[in-house]
């Protein structure tokens, strides 16, 4: 019966995915808490596998209600899908655990920031050109694309969290583009499991449905309760985010 309890929490996860990302925080241990024998890479590459889908789902939600400025965010998503290959490249060199160790550290400051700053991401004011705009999302894109390949956890809050405080997006137009860079991680995350063959291609599929419906549901409310409501699903995942990977490096 585990594809019941890891289709629930994929559901779970799709829901929490397209308000704000962080979807992985929730699909990730219920998929090694199933099956705790299984090999690392093959939990990893099911759930992209699904995650990919709900994505997807998701910003097709979003792109009937906002408006995306292609010129700007398609340098981040080439760059993103460069540093994703790039960074699960060199994690078959070497050992991401020193990253687990400071990343609580990292999603700590990200936190504090935002609760300093009760106006950022409320309202939607770019600040840059259009060259400048896409040469930072080039950059966003290619570290936290590097990041997502490399190691993982809450690639979709650092991509909004960078988006919103580097180009003045509020937090629904950040999650947006957040998704469309993602997607990009994930597919290119997916073809590198595939190739080896770490992939359970009969979850992946009931896990892609739930992620959908789940997907479909948080996409619904963001849009429905705007910017103020991401911005607390924003901090509520973030906080949860710092529990889960500081019990990881430091707890167990």
């Amino acid at each position: 019966m585990e594809w019941i309890f890891v289709s629930l929490a994929s559901a779970l996860a799709g829901f929490v995915d397209a308000i704000v990302g962080g979807g992985g925080l929730i699909l990730v241990p219920a998929m090694f808490a199933a099956f705790p024998h299984a090999a690392p890479a093959t939990l990893f590459g099911t759930n992209k596998s699904a995650a990919v889908w709900g994505t997807a789902m998701s910003t097709w939600q979003y792109s009937r209600r906002i408006s995306i400025t292609w010129p700007m965010i398609i340098p981040g998503i080439v760059a993103a899908g460069v540093g994703a290959f790039s960074g699960a490249w060199a994690v078959t060199l070497v050992n991401p655990d020193f990253l687990r160790k400071l990343l609580p550290f990292i999603l700590l400051g990200v936190l504090l920031y935002t609760l300093a700053k009760k106006e950022l991401g409320r309202e939607h004011t770019p600040m840059h050109s259009l060259r400048t705009t896409q040469w930072l999302t080039a950059g966003i894109g290619l570290v936290i694309g590097f990041y997502d390949g490399f190691f993982g956890p809450g690639t979709g809050s650092f991509f909004v969290f960078l988006l919103v405080r580097l180009l003045g997006y509020d937090f629904l137009n950040a999650s947006i583009n957040a998704k469309l860079m993602n997607v990009t991680t994930n597919l290119a995350a997916i073809v590198l499991f595939a190739l080896k063959g770490h992939v359970w291609w009969h979850f992946a599929v009931p896990l892609a449905i739930a992620n959908v419906l789940g997907s479909v549901l948080g996409t619904w409310m963001a849009l429905r309760h705007g910017a103020g409501f991401v911005r607390v699903i924003f901090i509520v995942v973030v906080s949860l985010l710092i529990c889960k990977t500081g019990w990881d490096a430091f707890g167990a």
